[in-house]
This record gives structure tokens, C-alpha cells and sequence, in this order.
């Protein structure tokens, strides 16, 4: 928002909320309805493909979203060396709105003049015209009212608004206040009306410079350099017919230099332009891939997880994992996205974050959690957990962390599958069970005497049974295999060890293997705290389901606008953090197979670091 606010800030169906694509409804039913009902004389291609268009829009931007954020996270070329946080994200949610606005002008300018309905495919003059109009008037307006909108009156009611986001994303070149949109459409639609009106208009006029106007609108604020040096060398004018996304930047981080719109000649003629442009642009597209100092490797978890991730939808990957009824929707998409990461068969870069220093990033690996636990499928994951090892070896690394399912029992021993196969790894792999051990730990209420341990007897379990045994809390197993398995751990302490058939306790600490039956039968006001990866399916109402064991991150760690998983806004998993505070403490040691650091000195080191315990109310974490 704007420092002050003018008048015509917000959009007019903002209460709408997401009802607000309804506004299209009636043009959209019409348009249908006209081709496939009324006579061939009275049907218009170009009303029946408008709305194609606006999909085919959202769609262009969509891609510019995913390829930036992924060059991002890699930061080879990356021109704004800084991160974005969740408020932009929120800020740049609504992106769609001007696609919106356009189209319903669209559709009442094909109504009300004649000259924009029943046009042919081509017209060389139109496209002539369009191209001289926006060099000429659209250019120039701009530059002079884009210098306007930063005169102190205009900046602080409407243009701050904008200029809010530093680290530009492709989506930020459409965040502007309502007002301020009317007057770029007025200016685009010099060119456009003026097809029209001289009977010189085209669908390929038309379609093809909105088209124009929203990918030079993505390049422009991508943050990573597109544009080779060379192609400038070849044909030196257009460097004052086409801006490059170093150039728009510095406007972005400099306020008072490069105005232009997309053609830098103005700045040129006016004297505007920022001395580092060729500097900058040079300086950037030598910049070299990062190698982060920890690796934290995690996959898919649902087919539509796929949106949630920080390369796909920006708004849903800014919130914690739920199904959306809407996405169901987009099933040949899904569909398209579970055969394209079957073919491509390769870990992937998801998101780079910084701790200090230390670089961190996520790779995914191309499987679904359903893969995980087929036994077909068991040879090509380990497989590709092996290759991402070994690149991160390869690439210097110093850890990476097993997140979800890659690190499981019957998959690979917790990562040690790998560590005894390439004995000289100097990346250090690590499981993260220790600190998810002592974040449960920590979770349960103090004063507790006695707990429930329910669910598959992982790493995490048992040692999280002997801890509490130790410290004299009773710990109760409902099957005798459990039971007899624990016992052989526990020696001196199996005396706080039960085997019992009835729900009485009120703490429960539950795995994968926790049914709803099981929770049917628990005390009113029971507390459910997961150990395991996946968060147990809420059954009750009246009892109180903690996260999964996650921590809360430090302020300073920089470019963290997405969710992991379910877990809420700059949390963490502790699998994920444990990776971060092996490489901070300098741990010569692996952390997998059946092996465990001690538990106190992880959990001492986590919180010198920064992270905190979850100690907001357990109750707003039901959502995990």
C-alpha cells in the first residue's frame, strides 16, 4: 500500500474477494453462447477468443514467475543480490486484477465499436502503425508520466505502492493502485484504438502487443539478466530500442534514473539514464551459480503439491499445505507435471535462503509419497538420493539433510545406505533425529508423568522412549512386539516401560501408524504430538494436535516467502534445521544409520543459534 493512499487505490471488486473472476462470467457465457449457438454470419472469433486470451496471459505470467524464482534460487546472473519476505508476496497476490480489468474492456469495446469485432488474422499496415504508435506516443507519454508518479504528490498516493518491492519479481511490474492502471491503459490503448478506429486492426495486432507489453513487463523485473552483451555488439541501436532487466533494476533500487518504459531512448535524449547500466548489466551475466554451504533434500508429498512449492503459485507456496477444491480443476496440468517429472527423472533447485553467511538451498527429488512406498520404485528414488549426494559432494557442499521420506528406515537406514557406500564423502549427511527428538521433547507439557507412544518405531521413537524412561516418565505401548523391541534398548529403565490396553493418557506421541480408531479412543482433551514426518489426520475436535517437530527460525534468515509443507510462516522442520546447525557447529560426524548426537548438546546449539521452540498456543497449529 501506498504511504498515503489516493483515491481509486483499491480495485472496485476487492470485497468480492475470490469471487471476484465472476465479473467475467456474463461476457464469457455470452461469447460462448454466440459461437456455438447464433448463425455462422453473426459469430466473432475475436469475442469467442478473448477469454482464451486472459488465460493464455495468466498463464505467460505464470511461467515468468517459476523461471525467475528458479535462476533465482540458483543465482547465476541474479541481479539484486537480496531476497523477498512474505509481506511482498502478500502485497503482489492480486496480480491478476489488471488481466481482469483488461478483459472486461475488452469485451465492452467489442461491443459498443463496430470496427473492433469480425477482424482478420493479418493486416501488414496495422502492425506497421502499432509498431510506430508505441514507439513514438506510448514511449514518450510514459516516460513523462512515469516521471510524474514520482514527484513526492503522486509517489507517496500511488507509486510508492510499487516501488515498495526492491527485489522485483515478474508479477511486481502489474502491482500498481487502480488509479494508476487506468492511466496505462489509457496509454496502451492509443495504439490499440487507433487499429480500430483507421479499420487497419488485426488479431494479431491486437493479441500480439498485449502479448509484447506483458513479456517485456516480466523480463524487465525478472532480477536475473537475459539479455547477451553480443546481441547489443550486432546491432548497436537497439540498445535504445529494448531495456534489459539490469537496466530496469536500477530504477527499482535507484528511484531517480531509467524511466523509460521498455525502449531506453528517452532516457538517453533526457539525460536519465544511470551511469552503472552497462556496468551492471556486464558485471551480472558473469555471475556464476552459487554453491550453498547446506543442502536440505526433500520431494513432493501430493500430485498437487506441485503448486504449492515456491515455483509454482507464489500465494498458495506463501501459505502451509492444504488441499484446495479449485486445483482439482487443473487435473490435465497435474496430470502434464507427474509425466514431465517422471521423464525428467532429476533433483531440481526449489529455493535458496540465506543464514549470515551461509548459503543454504532445497532440492527436491521428482517423486510423489505414494512412490515412496511402492517397492518398484525403491531402486529409482535411492537412486536419485545417491546422485544428489554425490553432486553435492562434488559441488563442495558441507551437509545435506534428509527431509520427509528420503531418509527412511526401510529405503536406506536413514541415509547410512549411502555413507557406507562412498566411505571418502566429505559432504556430511545428516538425518536430523537428534534435534527432532529434543524438539518433542520439549513439546510435552511439563509435569507430565506418563505418555502413550503410538505409531511405527522409528529412530526417532525409540530414542525418545529411552529419554523419557530416563527421566522417570512412564512410557506406554499398546503391542507386545513394541514392547519387547524397546526392552533390548533400555536395560536399567525398562522398569518405566508398560505395555497397556486401555487410553488413559492424556499425552500421546504418535507415528505414521496412528489410525483414526485408535484416536476415537482417546481421553477427551487428549494432546496428539507427531514425531513423525507427516502430521497425524485430525479425528477430534476436543483434543489438541501439535506440529510436527519444527522450530521457529531466526529474523535473519534472509528470502523465506514460502512454506514448508504444513508448517506455518518461518517455521521449519527440525530435520531441516538440524542440517543448518551441523554445518554452523562444524560436526565432523555423520548423522545417519542408526547413530544419534547427544540429544541435549544438539538441542543447547539449536537455541544458541537463534531457533525457538513453538510457543504459541498449540491450538492454532491445528491446521498442520
Amino acid at each position: 500500500m501506498a504511504s498515503k493512499p489516493g483515491i481509486l487505490t483499491d480495485w472496485p471488486w476487492k470485497p468480492l474477494g475470490n469471487f471476484k473472476y465472476l465479473i467475467l462470467a456474463p461476457s464469457v457465457i455470452h461469447s460462448f453462447y454466440s459461437m456455438f449457438v447464433k448463425d455462422k454470419s453473426e459469430r466473432d472469433i475475436i469475442n469467442f477468443l478473448i477469454f482464451p486470451f486472459l488465460l493464455s496471459r495468466m498463464l505467460h505470467n505464470q511461467l515468468w514467475i517459476t523461471v525467475s524464482r528458479y535462476r533465482n534460487a540458483k543465482g547465476n546472473t541474479k541481479i539484486v543480490n537480496k531476497g523477498i519476505e512474505f509481506d511482498q508476496v502478500d502485497r503482489e497476490r492480486n496480480w491478476d486484477d489488471q488481466i481482469l480489468f483488461t478483459g472486461l474492456i475488452y469485451y465492452i469495446v467489442n461491443y459498443v465499436i463496430a470496427g473492433a469485432s469480425h477482424l482478420p488474422l493479418w493486416r501488414t499496415d496495422g502492425l506497421v502503425f502499432i509498431t510506430l504508435l508505441h514507439m513514438g506516443p506510448v514511449e514518450f507519454l510514459y516516460y513523462w508520466l512515469h516521471r510524474a508518479l514520482h514527484h513526492h504528490f503522486l509517489y507517496s498516493r500511488y507509486h510508492s505502492h510499487h516501488h515498495s518491492s526492491i527485489v522485483t519479481e515478474p508479477i511486481t511490474s502489474v502491482i500498481h493502485p487502480f488509479a494508476e492502471h487506468i492511466s496505462y491503459f489509457l496509454l496502451f490503448s492509443i495504439p490499440l484504438l487507433t487499429l480500430v478506429f483507421t479499420k487497419t486492426a488485426s488479431m494479431i495486432a491486437l493479441f500480439g502487443y498485449v502479448t509484447y507489453i506483458d513479456f517485456m513487463n516480466n523480463m524487465g523485473h525478472c532480477n536475473f539478466e537475459i539479455v547477451p552483451t553480443w546481441l547489443f555488439k550486432i546491432f548497436p541501436p537497439l540498445k535504445y530500442l529494448m531495456y534489459t532487466p539490469s537496466f530496469h533494476s536500477l530504477h527499482h533500487t535507484q528511484f531517480r534514473t531509467n524511466y523509460s518504459l521498455f525502449m531506453p531512448f528517452y532516457d538517453y535524449i533526457y539525460g536519465t539514464v544511470d551511469k552503472a547500466s552497462d556496468l551492471l548489466h556486464d558485471s551480472t551475466l558473469k555471475r556464476e551459480e552459487e554453491t550453498p554451504d547446506v543442502v536440505h533434500l526433500t520431494h513432493f508429498t501430493t500430485p498437487q503439491s506441485i503448486y504449492h512449492l515456491r515455483l509454482g503459485f507464489a500465494y498458495l507456496a506463501s501459505k502451509p499445505y492444504t488441499s484446495k477444491w479449485y486445483l482439482c480443476l487443473m487435473w490435465p496440468v497435474t496430470a502434464w507435471s507427474m509425466i514431465i517429472t517422471w521423464l525428467c527423472g532429476r533433483t531440481f533447485i526449489v529455493e535458496g535462503n540465506r543464514f549470515g553467511t551461509l548459503k543454504l538451498q532445497t532440492w527436491a527429488i521428482p517423486k510423489y509419497s505414494l512412490q515412496y512406498v511402492l517397492p518398484s520404485q525403491k531402486m529409482a528414488i535411492n537412486k536419485m538420493i545417491e546422485e544428489a549426494i554425490l553432486d553435492a559432494d562434488e559441488k563442495g557442499i558441507k551437509v545435506l539433510s534428509l527431509g520427509l521420506m528420503n531418509q527412511g528406515e526401510d529405503l536406506n537406514i536413514y541415509g547410512g545406505l549411502y555413507v557406507s557406500k562412498h566411505l571418502k564423502l566429505k559432504v556430511k549427511v545428516v538425518d536430523g533425529s537428534s534435534l527432532a527428538v529434543a524438539v518433542v521433547l520439549n513439546s510435552i507439557p511439563k509435569g507430565t508423568t506418563q505418555v502413550l507412544l503410538r505409531g511405527k518405531l522409528t529412530k526417532v521413537a525409540c530414542a525418545l522412549a529411552f529419554k523419557l524412561c530416563q527421566q522417570g516418565v512412564k512410557v506406554a505401548v499398546m503391542h507386545e512386539d513394541d514392547y519387547l523391541r524397546l526392552k533390548k534398548l533400555f536395560n536399567c529403565f525398562e522398569t518405566n516401560l508398560t505395555i497397556m490396553k486401555s487410553y488413559t493418557q492424556m499425552t500421546w506421541l504418535v507415528g505414521d501408524d496412528l489410525t483414526e480408531e485408535e484416536q476415537l479412543k482417546a481421553p477427551k482433551g487428549t494432546l496428539f504430538i507427531p514425531y513423525s514426518q507427516f502430521p497425524p489426520r485430525k479425528c477430534r475436535k476436543d483434543c489438541s494436535y501439535h506440529c510436527t517437530p519444527a522450530m521457529l527460525i531466526p529474523s535473519c534468515v534472509e528470502n523465506v516467502h514460502s512454506c514448508e509443507d504444513w508448517l506455518p510462516r518461518r517455521v521449519m522442520s527440525a530435520w531441516r534445521i538440524a542440517g543448518i546447525v551441523h554445518s554452523l557447529e562444524k560436526w565432523s560426524e555423520h548423522e545417519c544409520n542408526y547413530k544419534m548426537h547427544n540429544i541435549d548438546k544438539v538441542w543447547h546449539s539449536t537455541l544458541q543459534h537463534g531457533f525457538q521452540p513453538l510457543t504459541v498456543p498449540i491450538k492454532e497449529f491445528a491446521c498442520c
